[in-house]
């Protein structure tokens, strides 16, 4: 597929009034995106786990304008409270897809949004925010293009959750999604994301993922300052080969189920992230030290038990503690033992890997 496969044909009916309704997920990096070129492209490849209880449901109702005009109509809100504060974001979101949806102007949306887990709770909303709102907008247009097939469906929705939040394009399927050309992996491209085409082992298609509340505080470095902080960096090509050549050493490992190789590559893909935010230029730290007091009891864990359990990090100061779903009762009760003092006020969320985002029907 290439941009211009995106830019609609006439369309063939006309609504003038309706509602949709969508829950997106959040989704885990295993291989890390970080550094992007011009239109939310990725300078490397990444996959990631989709998540099933963090997630975004997005409410979106359009009314067709009498007069329309030069300017996007739209109101938006949070929990049921107008948020003033989220407009400019969705109006930079909308004028960077209008080219693809050109609807988008003869229509005035109210979007209604809420989240799963709690507000300022310290993960990213914007991956299942931006999936959620770009396939209520693609029910739209749907409707005025029936004939459109769910796999164009999927893609183009992915296509334009990207253009709004990069990681966005990994939350419309599940459970395993890779997102950046790959040599090796049919069908992969810059433009949005695929499900995982290769053999997945049983063992990763229930895995647990628990998220670690370690602070809920803004980042004093936001991830779009960090990503641009990656032109020049003096790793930034042995990073980007190291993310394709990691996806290649994943291939077996998924096949296979190779717990020990899993987690060798998916810790350090998360401390390399966080290397390249150390020695960038400025250079920052986003980790904080119950971060790693996180990291040291799980690593004493796994030594004294032979748990397989193992650690990821966002851009950002929370653990992702990631474990098969058989090791369920062990870990979870270790993470109330010895985890959860760690946490901003105890809190921390168990997830699990879910199927990707689902229309909710009235």
């Amino acid at each position: 597929m290439t941009e211009k496969e995106f830019i609609p044909s006439p369309y063939t009916k006309t609504v003038s009034t309706g509602k949709t309704r969508f829950k997106s997920p959040s989704n885990i990096a295993l291989v890390k995106y970080w550094g992007k070129k011009e239109n939310q492209i990725p300078a490397n490849p990444s996959i990631s786990f989709t998540l099933s209880e963090c997630a975004t449901v997005t409410t979106l109702s359009y009314t067709k304008l009498n007069n329309p005009g030069s300017m996007f109509s739209f109101n938006i809100s949070l929990d049921g409270k107008r948020e003033e504060g989220f407009k400019p974001k969705i109006k930079t979101f909308f004028e960077r897809i209008y080219r693809y949806l050109p609807f988008l102007k003869e229509y005035h949306f109210e979007i209604e949004t809420s989240n799963s887990f709690p507000h300022s709770s310290g993960i990213a909303s914007s991956a299942s925010g931006m999936s959620a709102l770009a396939l209520c907008l693609m029910d739209i247009e749907r409707n005025l293009y029936p004939k459109m097939t769910l796999e164009y469906f999927n893609e183009k929705a992915s296509f334009l959750a990207r253009l709004g939040s990069g990681s966005a394009a990994r939350s419309i399927k599940g459970s395993l999604v890779q997102w950046g050309n790959h040599a090796s992996i049919k069908g992969s491209s810059d433009l949005f994301g695929i499900e995982y085409p290769n053999k997945v082992h049983p063992v990763f298609q229930n895995y647990c993922d628990t998220i670690l509340l370690v602070d809920k505080g803004q980042k004093q470095v936001s991830s779009t300052v960090g990503h641009d902080l990656m032109h020049g960096h003096p790793f930034a090509e042995k990073r980007f080969s190291q993310a394709h050549e990691n996806l290649s050493k994943l291939e077996p490992i998924f096949a296979s189920g190779n717990l020990q190789d899993f987690i060798g590559i998916v810790e350090s893909e998360a401390l390399t992230l966080h290397a390249m935010m150390m020695t960038s230029m400025p250079y920052f730290i986003l980790m904080k030290p119950n971060t790693l007091e996180i990291i040291n009891k799980i690593w004493t864990f796994r030594e004294a038990t032979k748990s397989h359990v193992c650690f990821t990090l966002d851009a950002g100061a929370n653990v992702h503690v990631l474990y098969p779903n058989d090791e369920k009762a062990e870990v979870e009760r270790f993470i109330e033992d010895e985890l959860a003092a760690f946490c901003q006020n105890g809190q921390f969320i168990h997830d699990h890997v879910g199927n990707g985002a689902q229309k909710i029907n009235d």
